[in-house]
């Protein structure tokens, strides 16, 4: 009646296993290191610049424990542990002067920063301890909020830019072409011109939802932006902005950074460690520009670094297909380039779509007319240093919408559009709410969640086991599996632990022990009914759990709510909720009626159980 199959053994024995290796990179410490990040946009780090700094290192005598290419996140890193702190200072000068050749212009962030010290053997099992947040560890905090309607207005000027090209180009007229809100409007004298131009414009721009005025008005075509891709649109500002910031805080020294989206147009932004507001702020503020220019012709190609430079035009040395020799004035700026992204060009080879506003695409005319088969570049300028990111050579008039091609690979495709797209911020963005946690008042926080978890976990250990005897010890263990249980699912998710997420650790301990309280009575009403501790134990446990589970439910359904609608912190308290719920379930049920059936099942002849006072109607 109470004993388990042997495999409902086996899961247990696992679950055990899982807790304690997942749940052990937590109590390991961490060790002083330092990260090396990239600062530029063209510049990956990758696992080769791992080797380069053993190299760094070892020629300077100083002797890292280890040194780890980690390519999680949107950018890669070097992390370089080392036993103590003067190993970390001196490597950090080291390596900024030789990974940096050029003080004036550097490629690489070196930062202070701390590493978990977990055996090679837990990480061979991808078992790390979880990440602290602000509240934890102290910093910085920013809610960012991305102007939608920018985004919105800059892709409709492309698009009304690119269609008056279209029509001018096939020598279709028209009386008019204007912006009335979100549409743009298009007159004509007459149908069968009208009929033509929705033909062309439904073939040559797809993302336009083309609409005719109703009979009898004045011969008018409608376009509006379909919503999926303004959402498309929407959606790849974002990233751009994302990948901008996480490009720029990489200045700030940051071990950890979270830059990650949250909703539809906001962008959370914390900065643990860091405590200069103003300099965070002016930072992530900055902007970096994009320029294309052409090649300066009257240089021999190849010569470039030997040859003069010519009055009016500049030397780049760094980027692709550099050393290149282009005018100064620039045709166009990043702020006229409406949209890029990756195409297909006529041979099925990757390339990249360039879409301009209506002045860019004018200037892009005026300058490619007269300049068929010569070169044309685009520059990236940031700290007023620039990158050559393409040459391209010119096959044809240029206008409002273009291709660059010969990529090579959809991977070149892919980063040379994203580049061409995060010279600067996709759209205007507003801090709307901003917070600075002293690490003082983290590691206080600390303390305090930590013993608040801990006191209570001792108090309702000791009222169990006053109050139930065996069956309160077997809840406690029960209690303390399901604690080892949560922070192992926590561990292996990396997620990142807050002040709230503390408090939900300590509302599911109530909750667990909660169930074990169902189950206990229920063990104890049966015995008052007559059955036997064997029949007890079994009915217990069962009608105990249609309770339980019920109440799970709808704690879970709520904290689902709180995980969907809620945003920060709420966030943060719903997963930890949600997750302890099923941890719960499995220790309060599972896991001690195991240890129940160990104890109790395999006794014929059983008279009592130690459950406590077991109150008759008669006493």
């Amino acid at each position: 009646m109470n004993r388990y199959p042997i495999w409902k053994y086996i899961v247990i024995v696992f679950a055990l296993l899982f807790g304690v290796v997942y749940t052990l990179p937590n109590f390991f410490g961490e060790s002083p290191a330092v990260q090396i990040s990239s600062i530029k946009s063209t510049l990956k780090v990758d696992s080769t610049l791992s080797g380069r700094v053993e190299q760094v290192l070892q020629q300077a005598n100083l002797a890292p424990l280890n040194v780890v290419f980690d390519n999680a996140g949107t950018e890669g890193s070097v992390r370089a542990r080392f036993k103590d702190t003067d190993t970390q200072f001196k490597a950090k000068t080291v390596l900024e002067k030789e990974l940096n050749t050029d003080p004036a212009d550097p490629m690489y962030s070196v930062a202070y920063n701390l590493v978990p010290n977990t055996p090679q053997w837990l990480q061979s099992l991808h078992a790390f301890p979880m990440f602290l947040g602000l509240d934890l560890r102290g910093g910085v905090y920013f809610l960012m909020q991305v102007d939608v309607q920018a985004i919105a207005n800059k892709r409709i000027q492309g698009l009304q830019a690119s269609t008056r090209s279209i029509l001018r180009d096939k020598d279709i007229r028209y009386s008019g072409i204007d912006r009335n809100g979100d549409a743009i409007e298009i007159g004509f004298r007459d149908l069968a011109t009208l009929n033509s131009a929705k033909t062309l414009l439904a073939d040559q721009l797809p993302e336009l939802t083309l609409t005719e005025a109703p009979a009898g008005a004045e011969p008018k075509l409608t376009a509006n932006l379909k919503p999926d891709v303004l959402k498309t649109t929407t959606d790849q500002s974002v990233q751009q902005n994302i990948l901008t910031l996480s490009k720029r805080v990489n200045e700030l020294g940051v071990a950890e950074p979270i830059i990650q989206r949250q909703g539809a147009d906001r962008i959370v932004v914390q900065l643990p460690g860091v405590q200069d507001v103003a300099r965070a702020k002016d930072i992530i503020g900055r902007t970096a520009t994009l320029e294309v220019r052409l090649v300066d012709e009257s240089v021999t190609r190849g010569t470039e670094l030997s040859a003069a430079v010519p009055f009016g035009s500049e030397l780049f040395k760094v980027g692709k297909n550099a050393p290149v020799i282009l005018y100064k004035d620039p045709v166009l700026t990043g702020d006229y380039i409406s949209n890029a992204s990756v195409s297909f060009d006529q041979n099925h080879q990757p390339a990249v779509s360039i879409d301009l506003n209506g002045d860019g695409g004018r200037k892009m005319r005026a300058a490619t007319r007269d300049k068929i088969g010569k070169g044309m570049a685009v520059v990236l300028f940031e700290k007023g240093k620039g990158e050559v990111l393409t040459v391209a050579t010119i096959q044809s008039e240029l206008g409002s919408s273009f291709q660059i091609t010969g990529m090579g690979t959809p991977q070149a495709a892919a980063d040379l559009s994203l580049l061409m797209r995060a010279g600067s911020l996709a759209a205007p963005m507003e801090i709307i709410e901003e917070r600075t946690i002293g690490p003082q008042l983290g590691a206080e926080n600390i303390k305090k969640g930590f013993d608040s978890t801990m006191y209570g976990f001792m108090v309702v250990s000791a009222f169990m086991i006053i109050y139930y005897l065996l069956f309160g010890l077997f809840s406690v263990i029960a209690l303390s599996v399901n604690l080892l249980l949560l922070v192992a699912v926590l561990s292996t998710l990396q997620a990142t632990l807050t002040l709230p997420g503390i408090a939900a650790i300590a509302l599911t301990l109530g909750m667990a022990i909660d169930a074990n309280v169902l189950v206990n009575e229920r063990i104890r009403e049966e015995l008052r009914k007559g059955n036997s501790p064997q029949a007890a134990i079994a009915l217990g446990f069962e009608h105990a759990w249609h309770t339980i589970l019920d109440s799970n439910v709808t704690a879970l359904i709520a904290g689902i709510a709180l995980l969907v609608f809620g945003s920060g912190a709420i966030r943060g308290f719903a997963v930890v909720h949600c997750l302890g719920i099923l941890t719960s379930m499995f220790s309060a049920v599972f896991f001690s009626r195991g240890l129940a059936n160990l104890w109790y099942g395999r006794r014929k002849k059983l008279t009592s159980l130690s459950i406590g006072k077991v109150w008759r109607p008669g006493d």
